[in-house]
């Protein structure tokens, strides 16, 4: 891995790179002193690795005890285009093939080898993470999706997802809570939902991402280390 190393917090990040077919991938990975799997996160649309919500939502699972990959789901090359186009933060095709590159990549890596892997997914990119779930099938352990559309996966996909799946929406955020709730009766695993109060689809309400967050920390805590101990 690259020797460049950020600081947040008690977490040193080393920016990897990942392969993505002919392309590259930059991310940030997070590993804390003991830590019991990795998560893995999917950005939403016109989101990236720096995006400060999901890196509050990193700092929190490290300090439970969790490694973090952050990391774009589109090369800088596609960023520029998107950000004209639009055309790639809605291609789900496209953002599923990254996160399965990405888990491969990262289950390989020495350092979390043979450790369980999650997925934490917001807006767009929960969709993303809930079929590359479906498709990697035990390789993934949990998935959180925050402010997610889930629907976006398609009902096959939801139904084939095994991992463990939360469903964190704000109780503002009506339409966007209707669409999970559709979604989670798709989900045929262990599921749930969780509606924090007075949180808008940003959850930028004060309080409002640290209650999403912690709930997100427990979740994986949970499964990855029960995932740990069935290994």
């Amino acid at each position: 891995m690259p020797s460049s190393v950020l600081t947040m917090h008690t977490t040193p990040l080393q920016e990897v790179r990942i392969p993505a077919g002919e392309a590259w991938l930059y991310g940030d990975l997070g590993l804390p002193a003991e830590f019991i799997g990795l998560v893995l996160f999917a950005h939403g649309s016109g989101s990236g690795r720096h995006s400060a919500r999901n890196r509050l939502v990193a700092q929190r699972l490290q300090q439970a005890g969790i490694a973090t990959l952050l990391f774009d789901l589109l090369t800088v090359q596609e960023e520029e285009v998107d950000a004209h186009t639009r055309q790639h933060r809605f291609d789900i095709a496209l953002l599923t093939r990254r996160m399965e590159e990405a888990t491969l990549w990262a289950a390989a890596q020495p350092a979390v080898q043979g450790l369980p892997i999650g997925y934490f997914g917001a807006s767009t990119g929960s969709a993303a993470a809930l079929i590359a779930a479906a498709q990697l099938g035990q390789r993934v352990a949990a998935v959180v999706s925050r402010g997610g559309r889930p629907d976006l996966a398609g009902s096959a996909a939801l139904a084939a997802v095994t991992a463990p799946t939360l469903l964190v929406v704000g109780s503002l955020d009506r339409e966007v809570l209707a669409l999970n709730e559709q979604a989670l009766a798709h989900l045929q695993c262990e599921k749930r939902i969780a509606i924090v109060p007075g949180a808008t689809h940003l959850f930028e309400e004060p309080g409002t991402l640290e209650q999403a967050a912690t709930l997100a920390a427990a979740w994986f805590s949970r499964h990855l280390l029960r995932t740990e101990q069935l290994a």
